[in-house]
């Protein structure tokens, strides 16, 4: 019976014997902090990206906040951004003091419209998030225009796109700065972690002392064997800094990315093959001149199309033992943006329809071929109940 397969687990990370190895030489070190294993894959990271500089931190979030504080936003200026995605990219706004602006997305892409951003500015507007949703790059050359225009910073948020290019430039490289996360169900992971790029030697160089606490000095730097070096604080900075036991997982992840990319995207046309005919929405093909990152799959599940609301395909799926995600209900859903900014769900609409039927898949390069087609014989028998 079904029920007796061993659950699939939702963005389950392929963990090789390299990684492993790599995490046993750092404990064996002694060297567990912030130090060479983290400056490699910087270093690794920005070769792979060919961008010019980086700076490796604890997570996505910590990205998306120290890139805000880089850009010298003040306090009460407006940064535009999606209501569809994760709440890590409004609380950075939150948190570095800022004023957070919804502007709706693209029916189809699902990535923040220009059109709907260039409505939303205001003579407080500083600068836009664009968040490259699922893999799928943002229209980048219109928001570039916007940004020129009216002397904006453009933040990436690419924690769904590592692999994500746009005519040719990499994600992350194409704004002022591009901000990555490593995150357990991410393409490559670091278990939690995450990384900034940036074109301005400047802006790495403050993101650094900001992310260990204002100090002009790091662990490594000062307790190598080189020779003890003094540090002084310099800003009131935050604890972000990555740690050298996530760097060694991450370089050999990274040495992987492009072998799981095929992978993904191969599990991603058979889904859209296998779904084809069933009164479902699915994704929009990737568009001409970009490379899609094939981090999530997502199905829109219209009750009045499917017969049967989203939530309860998600129930009928887990029963199945396959796990399942939801990415996103819209920001304005949530209480607390609610009551905090008066944001309703209706204003945004795209964005909240999109949020009430949306569903993500199993995407995994870990998935088996079998696992493939029971996800996608699973989908289907579901639905034609």
């Amino acid at each position: 019976m079904k029920s007796e397969r061993p659950f699939i687990v939702f963005g389950a990370p392929v963990i090789g014997e390299d990684e492993i190895r790599e995490v046993v030489a750092s404990m064996e070190s002694g060297w567990l902090g912030t130090g060479p294993k983290v400056a490699r894959f910087e270093a690794d990271f920005l070769a792979y990206k060919q961008a010019r500089y980086a700076a490796a931190v604890n997570s996505c979030t910590a990205a998306l906040h120290l890139s805000m504080l880089a850009a010298d936003l003040q306090p009460g200026d407006e940064v535009i951004t999606t209501p569809l995605t994760f709440c890590a990219t409004i609380n950075a706004i939150i948190h570095a003091g800022l004023s957070p602006v919804l502007a709706d997305v693209d029916p189809v892409t699902m990535n923040i419209d220009p059109d709907a951003v260039q409505r939303a500015i205001t003579p407080r507007t500083r600068a836009i998030v664009p968040v490259h949703f699922a893999g799928r790059p943002c229209e980048m050359d219109a928001l570039l225009d916007i940004a020129e225009r009216h002397h904006l910073k453009v933040i990436e948020d690419c924690a769904h796109a590592i692999e994500t290019e746009y005519k040719g430039e990499k994600a992350g490289t194409i704004g002022d700065f591009g901000c990555f996360s490593f995150y357990v169900t991410k393409n490559m992971v670091t278990g939690e972690g995450g990384m900034v790029i940036t074109r301005r030697e400047e802006d790495i160089a403050r993101i650094k002392i900001l992310a260990l606490h204002g100090m002009s000095k790091d662990a490594w730097k000062r307790f190598s064997d080189a020779g003890y070096k003094h540090y002084q604080v310099v800003e009131c900075g935050f604890k972000y800094n990555m740690m050298d036991l996530q760097a060694a997982i991450g370089i050999h992840q990274l040495k992987r990315v492009e072998e799981f990319w095929p992978r993904r995207q191969q599990i991603w046309q058979t889904y859209n093959r296998a779904f084809g005919d069933l009164p479902v929405e699915r994704p929009a093909d990737p568009a001409p001149d970009t490379r899609h990152g094939y981090h999530l799959y997502t199905l829109l599940i219209d009750e009045a199309q499917a017969g049967i609301s989203r939530d309860a395909f998600l129930d009928a799926m887990t029963k199945q033992r396959i796990g399942v995600g939801v990415h996103y209900m819209s920001v304005p859903e949530h209480p607390y943006y609610q009551q905090t900014f008066g944001w309703r769900p209706e204003d945004y609409p795209n964005a909240m329809r999109i949020g009430r039927q949306t569903v993500s898949l199993p995407l995994s390069a870990k998935l088996s071929g079998d696992d493939i087609e029971y996800i996608a014989e699973t989908v289907r028998e579901i639905v034609a109940r």
